[in-house]
């Protein structure tokens, strides 16, 4: 009988130990700083759609890149 309590703790603590390396992994690193602090203003502005993307349909990629081009034309952007 003794034999069989022994394996009993024997399995209980390799459980103990796998879920203590495992919450270990999931930590994030503190020293990253978080994502942000830009700001974009288009008060005032009285240009048109057409003017700032053109008159045929385009994709998503290219609106980005040609919103991003405006603003930095234009020196909208600010951090803060």
């Amino acid at each position: 009988m003794a034999k069989k309590k022994a394996k009993a703790k024997k399995k209980t603590t390799a459980r103990k130990k796998t879920k203590a390396k495992a919450r270990k992994k999931t930590k994030a690193p503190k020293s990253k700083k978080p994502f942000g602090g830009y700001s974009v203003s288009f008060k005032g502005r009285k240009e048109t759609l057409e003017s700032v993307f053109g008159s045929e349909p385009i994709g998503p990629a290219v609106m980005t890149k040609k919103i991003w081009t405006f603003v930095k034309r234009r020196k909208l952007g600010k951090r803060r």
